[in-house]
């Protein structure tokens, strides 16, 4: 028995430009000019972040010597205070490096082809803050000296500098090569309020639950926090051009 096909889903689609509600199928005019200003130095954003993300893990190792008593600074107060001081501007340090990294790669943005590299390469300051607080934590729960207070205590401050450092380095919106590239070129795209892409077709199978879409420009939906694009009107892009069946993204029309 042949499987009934699922009727299109009908769409609420809201002009991003003027708040106004638009037939489906109407694509707004892209903006004259409207492209991704690339301003700044990423090289130089980058090795500045490399250079703080060292600083950090020098900061963890120090904090290591203090808390093990290799190196006897302030014999007064206790090596678990002092090892704590030095993780607070480790933790320093990973922020102000993630945070330059995360411009970096807004001003010179990485393709999103391969989803792991794009990911670990926007996230690279989480897995930094990582490496700069779990070895501290591992050394501390393993020393044989330290009573269970102190692990307890230790313990915890790092973990709660690890999780600070992590969260503010995860760029919750990173930008694409490809979303760059359509932004540039003025395309006309679609997205949801709640989403992190934006879509090159209305019908998406990925909006198949959603009521209300925005339509406008690519480069709208990077400025509202949309800078990748949706995998599946990416791979269904692709196919379609590889079959001949478009030379390039649907048109903007006037309204």
């Amino acid at each position: 028995m042949a499987e009934e096909k699922k009727p299109k889903k009908e769409h609420k689609i809201v002009s991003a430009s003027t708040g106004q509600t638009v037939k489906p199928g109407t694509r707004p005019a892209a903006k004259p000019g409207a492209a991704v200003q690339q301003t700044g130095n990423a090289t130089g954003l980058r090795v500045g972040a490399v250079i703080l993300w060292l600083v950090a893990v020098v900061f963890e190792v120090l904090a290591i010597a203090l808390f093990l008593e290799k190196l006897l600074v302030l014999p007064q107060i206790e090596p678990l205070y002092k090892a704590i001081a030095a993780l607070v501007v480790d933790a320093v340090c990973v922020i102000i490096g993630s945070t330059l990294w995360k411009k970096a790669n807004h001003i010179d943005p990485a393709s999103q082809k391969n989803a792991l590299k794009f990911w670990l390469w926007n996230n690279m300051g989480v897995l930094v803050s990582a490496v700069a607080f779990i070895p501290f934590i591992i050394i501390l729960l393993k020393d044989e000296k330290a009573d269970k207070k102190t692990k307890a205590i230790g313990t915890a401050v790092a973990a709660v500098l690890m999780l600070v450092c992590g969260l503010s380095s995860y760029d919750w919106n990173p930008l694409s090569q490809e979303a760059v590239a359509e932004a540039n070129a003025g395309s006309v795209v679609y997205w949801t309020e709640h989403g992190k892409k934006f879509h090159l077709y209305e019908d998406c199978q990925a909006l198949n639950q959603t009521e209300t879409l925005m339509t406008g420009t690519a480069q709208e939906a990077i400025d509202s926090g949309k800078g990748t694009i949706c995998k599946f009107c990416e791979k269904r892009y692709e196919k379609e051009l590889a079959e001949g069946g478009t030379e390039a993204l649907p048109e903007a029309v006037n309204e």
